[in-house]
């Protein structure tokens, strides 16, 4: 993560873009902006442009906190505690990001394809055999650092995995906490609320924990290049990317033919979640675990031309560096700080640290084991494990500047997640 010296904003010169930030920002604050998308990009551009432009200018936090993007996340959802966004623009960045519009979805799938596609063959199929093993290790550790701390706030080891490590590796808020509370009231009889109120408390918690952890990886990394690859692959001695743009030219036909296997591909993750096969062992099977399966499929057999996968390349590419403002301003806008405020007592803080740093130790001391990089595994198959999801995984590969690892987070919190509800289902039968 550079620096950023030169007298520009997000490529204008500072005056031309302080015009065009203060003409999008007018009608925002006048209640006069349209609800539409264009109307939503006009306002998320004029927060997005400033808050990541001062998170990759200010000393310290542009090297080891996260730079722009997390500035972005951050700047926004203060703004919106104080009250400094008006409330409409909100609810239209919320419709458009992550609800009606949903623009994070399209932006996962787009970063997913383009960045499995990218893979040489070997690779991709060497590092999805040894990725589950990295995700049970952070699993593993992050449970004993779990425990071992409850004993020391007098807290039962079983009440220590229930309430904390459960819902902080399950893989995130929608796959995870409200899940486990539906399987907590089915196998204790009492309200699923009672448990998610907690639950989500101390997600929130591991979260911020996950987003700076990831900040600091990425320096770790660059202290000590050895420790990380490309920020693309997690293989040692894996080589490198199969494709690049530079190597096989595309066109715009290439890119709507790459648009169109995207969408192909989302579709089958639609059709395997809703009706082939909804559950496995009893736990739901994310659409996007099963899109990641088919993509990795459709690379390993070799039959999708390579103008296509540079193209999709491109498209990721694209998403990933010019987009990704976007969706920080959007979480941003979604995240709701005060009840992070609220949750922060010492046990609660130190057993959520506890955790994600198990967790890093495990998928990295595991990754390193089976030959990946171990900054780059403890980020996907540890980190990633203990954010809140899908926004969480963003978050986190923006924070570590490695948003080309995005299938493997997103590996983590859908198949991860599963894992962690199957085991759920045994653990409160047994103990509860």
């Amino acid at each position: 993560m550079e620096t950023k010296t030169s007298l520009k904003l997000g490529g204008l010169t500072w005056w031309q873009a302080v015009i065009c930030i203060i003409l999008c920002a007018i009608p925002m604050y006048m209640g006069t902006q349209s609800s539409s998308m264009t109307g939503t990009l006009c306002s998320i551009f004029a927060l997005a442009v400033v808050f990541n432009e001062f998170g990759e200018r200010l000393p310290i936090w542009n090297k080891y906190i996260g730079g722009g993007l997390l500035m972005s996340f951050f700047g926004v959802a203060l703004m919106k505690y104080f009250g400094l966004i008006p409330q409409d623009a909100i609810d239209c960045i919320n419709s458009f990001v992550s609800d009606d519009a949903n623009f994070l979805e399209f932006f996962i799938v787009m970063l997913i394809v383009g960045s499995v596609l990218a893979l040489d063959r070997d690779i991709l199929l060497r590092s999805f055999v040894g990725y589950i093993p990295a995700i049970l290790g952070g699993l593993v550790v992050a449970c004993l650092f779990g425990v071992l701390t409850g004993v020391i706030f007098g807290v039962a080891p079983a009440d220590s995995i229930i309430k904390y490590v459960l819902p902080i590796m399950g893989g995130g808020n929608g796959a995870g906490a409200v899940p486990l509370s539906n399987i907590y009231e089915t196998v204790t009889g009492d309200a699923a609320a009672n448990y998610y109120g907690f639950a989500i408390i101390i997600l929130t918690i591991a979260n911020i924990f996950s987003i700076i952890g990831s900040a600091l990886l990425n320096t770790i990394g660059q202290k000590f290049p050895s420790l990380t690859g490309d920020k693309k692959t997690l293989l040692r001695k894996g080589g490198n990317l199969a494709r690049e743009d530079k190597k096989v030219k595309t066109t715009v036909e290439d890119m709507a033919g790459a648009l169109l296997l995207a969408f192909a591909c989302f579709s089958v993750g639609r059709i395997m979640n809703k009706t082939v096969l909804p559950t496995i062992a009893g736990a739901s099977i994310h659409q996007y675990a099963y899109m990641i399966i088919f993509v990795v499929i459709l690379a390993a057999t070799g039959i999708i031309p390579d103008n296509i996968r540079a193209a999709a390349k491109r498209l990721q590419t694209f998403f990933s560096s010019a987009m990704g403002i976007v969706i920080m301003v959007g979480m941003g806008a979604d995240f709701d700080i005060a009840e992070l405020f609220s949750a922060i007592t010492p046990g609660n803080v130190m057993m959520a640290l506890m955790i994600v740093i198990g967790a890093i130790i495990g998928a990295g001391g595991v990754g390193y084991l089976v030959g990946f990089f171990p900054v780059d595994s403890a980020l996907t198959a540890g980190l990633c494990m203990a954010n809140r999801g899908g926004n969480g995984d963003l978050a986190c590969l923006g924070a570590a500047d490695r948003m080309d690892l995005i299938a493997y987070a997103q590996l983590s919190s859908r198949l991860g997640g599963g894992i962690v509800l199957i085991i759920a289902s045994f653990v409160f039968s047994f103990w509860l």
